[in-house]
């Protein structure tokens, strides 16, 4: 039987948008609350979320996290969100309540940074009764205690070592959920998701980016 034939709407003003590489089409997927989840867009551009067809929404970014960031952007997505609630430099309770108000918020699952003990991971599954995520960036991590202090879902993240991690991983752990970043190519996506990602992180162009092309069509054409 051949490709199931989809049909597909685009309005005129909002054609032009961010789409994931069809190879993420290709992943199993993550079933989370009943929605399946293949592409998993890495940003916390407003502009972008509105403006792109992942399937959902990875908040991650690089200072303490706030409760107004996340509330902004679960608000104005209409994908799900996973949020980044630290674990890194920000630690303990505040962890906790960071999750707390994500999940009060509607997030579909916190994501918590590769430091983050053990015991938070513990104290944080008590709390909450949405997924905890806990990212991965080597091959030294003791994935078998993450699972046992009550993580749900790996974000493995490690470069262009990702696809051997990740296929490290899935020998040890054939049925936990893995969402990986997939690199910057339609091949590294694939190696990715062939090593055993159940779901791909795509990093899209900068607005910045988006903008230079689009001034010089403007340009091209004045």
């Amino acid at each position: 039987m051949g490709e199931r034939y989809i049909p597909e709407i685009d309005g005129i003003l909002r054609r032009h948008m961010i789409r994931v590489p069809k190879e993420i089409e290709t992943a199993s997927g993550i079933r989370i609350f009943g929605k399946l989840i293949r592409s998993i867009v890495f940003t916390t551009d407003v502009a972008i979320i509105r403006n792109c067809n992942a399937n959902a929404v990875i908040a991650v970014y690089p200072f303490t996290p706030q409760p107004i960031i996340s509330h902004s952007i679960i608000t104005c997505s209409d994908v799900p969100v996973f949020c980044g609630v630290g674990g890194g430099t920000t630690t303990g309770h505040r962890v906790v309540n960071l999750a707390e108000h994500a999940e009060y918020q509607g997030a579909v699952g916190v994501v918590l940074n590769a430091p983050t003990s053990n015991d938070t991971i513990m104290f944080l599954k008590e709390c909450i009764d949405i997924p905890i995520v806990i990212t991965i960036v080597s091959e030294k991590t003791d994935i078998k205690k993450r699972l046992e202090s009550g993580v749900s879902i790996l974000n493995v993240s490690a470069a262009s070592k990702t696809p051997e991690l990740v296929r490290n991983i899935r020998k040890e752990f054939p049925n936990v959920p893995i969402m990986a970043t997939g690199g910057p190519t339609p091949d590294s996506i694939l190696e990715t998701i062939e090593a055993g990602a159940n779901a791909i992180t795509y990093t899209p162009p900068s607005t910045s980016d988006i903008f230079k092309s689009l001034m010089n069509k403007y340009r091209s054409e004045h």
